[in-house]
């Protein structure tokens, strides 16, 4: 077996991310042990941040 560049075609064949058993999104990590969507794995709480929901755009009606 060589090292470098030959071996690095191998590196592709390994899944990297698979089903994740608390959200349902195929972002669990393996590797690292907790889902990129949801955060299972790191945290108990569910990740959420504001960005990720659309803003309403509310304007003060003038009458």
């Amino acid at each position: 077996m060589t090292k470098g560049t030959p071996s690095m075609g191998k590196h592709g064949r390994s899944k990297t991310h698979i089903k994740c058993r608390r959200c349902g999104r195929r972002a669990y990590n393996v590797a690292k042990g907790y889902c990129a969507a949801c955060g299972f794995g790191k945290s108990k709480r569910i990740r959420r941040y504001s960005w990720m929901t659309k803003k309403v755009l509310t304007r003060e009606r003038i009458v």
